[in-house]
């Protein structure tokens, strides 16, 4: 059994409390800390959604990588027992290095030394404007906390190479965008029992998270929202490097979906600035994602986040995603989907994140067997 020994990390001043920086004030299992990161070709060819996962009270570190190109999805995941060094982001062939906190960071995957030909990559993440708060996240089921996150988003551009089934793609700045998610909280992992909360099973839930690069600007959008669109979480803010964030109200959604389903095509999205100016933000979808499917996101069937898969587990496999119908649970998920935006002439892109589950009044869904006509 290994002795509790100091970690270097607690040579510096940081300590939120009076324990090593290897534990987390809470005792819950669910305690999370992660990151995602999305890089996106401007003419919708290809999407990658990387991101990796600590879960100090389960003990586990992981990682996942998925590439969309076509109606392939590849795809890289990662667990193994979590350590002591913190700094070192790295599972299996999936490694995270920050070369400058907040500025560079390098993504990468290494490939299968029995597949010449396998997925892999090695990026480097640049970011074009300064990282911004998300709104403090906070759900319950009755009384019961079942999530509390903190997250920051910030976007930028990616240069480097990926590589997938004998092709190599040239990622370079100008026609890709790199977008991430930083967070660390409390979120619920797989195994963890419902037991009375089942009683508060929400009707239904609609997310929307728009992260979306200007070429000087960069705009912010998230809404979440309950069955009678009731929203629980709210922000649309516009940052430019050097100035102060600008609120930008209320946002009001139009979804256009296609038909038969709840895959959003374009949206137009109703902004509004401090002087009462109207501003509208279109999207229109050009690749997408779904995080059901590859990347380890509720309510994935082979692998979800922070469970034990035993020590240096490594797992690659291509999902064909021509038939929605292969992969059910994938429209019960969140889905990233690369966009291009226009807001006041200017053309941008960024990632258009979108569930909607259940019954939304708003947009005339009215069960979960409800779709778009």
């Amino acid at each position: 059994m290994s002795q509790d020994r100091p970690i270097a990390l607690d040579e510096y001043p940081v300590h939120q409390a009076p324990l090593s920086m290897k534990h987390v004030v809470t005792g819950d299992r669910n305690a999370y800390d992660r990151c995602i990161f999305q890089v996106l070709d401007h003419r919708g060819r290809a999407l990658l959604v990387t991101g990796l996962g600590v879960y100090p009270n389960a003990g586990v570190i992981d990682a996942y990588a998925t590439l969309r190109t076509g109606d392939r999805l590849h795809a890289v995941r990662a667990s193994d027992a979590l350590g002591d060094d913190r700094l070192r982001l790295t599972v299996g062939p999936l490694s995270i290095v920050v070369e400058e906190p907040l500025r560079r960071i390098r993504l990468r995957c290494a490939d299968d030394p029995a597949d010449p030909g396998s997925f892999s990559y090695d990026l480097v993440w640049e970011a074009d404007f300064p990282a911004v708060w998300e709104p403090h996240h906070v759900q319950r089921r009755g009384d019961r906390l079942t999530l509390e996150g903190r997250r920051f988003v910030q976007a930028g551009r990616c240069t480097g190479t990926i590589r997938a089934a004998g092709e190599e793609i040239p990622v370079t700045a100008g026609e890709w965008t790199g977008t991430r998610d930083r967070s660390w909280g409390v979120r619920p992992l797989p195994g963890e029992e419902a037991g009375r909360g089942d009683e508060f099973r929400p009707e239904g839930f609609h997310w929307l998270w728009m992260p979306v690069r200007f070429d000087d600007r960069f705009l912010m959008v998230i809404t979440q929202e309950d069955a009678d669109g009731h929203r629980s979480l709210n922000e649309a803010v516009v940052v430019r490097d050097g100035e102060r964030d600008v609120q930008l109200g209320w946002p009001r959604t139009e979804i256009h979906y296609r038909p038969g389903g709840r895959h959003p095509e374009r949206a137009v999205v109703h902004l509004t600035d401090p002087a009462g100016k109207p501003l509208e933000l279109t999207a229109e979808t050009l690749c997408s994602s779904p995080l059901a499917v590859g990347a380890g996101y509720p309510p994935a069937t082979d692998w979800q986040h922070g469970t034990w898969q035993g020590r240096g587990w490594t797992d690659r496999r291509t999902y064909d995603l021509s038939d929605p119908a292969a992969h059910p649970m994938a429209a019960f998920g969140v889905t990233d989907h690369a966009a291009r935006f226009t807001l006041e002439g200017r053309t941008g892109y960024g990632i258009f994140e979108h569930g909607s589950f259940g019954r939304h009044d708003p947009s005339g869904f009215t069960g979960y067997d409800s779709v778009a006509g």
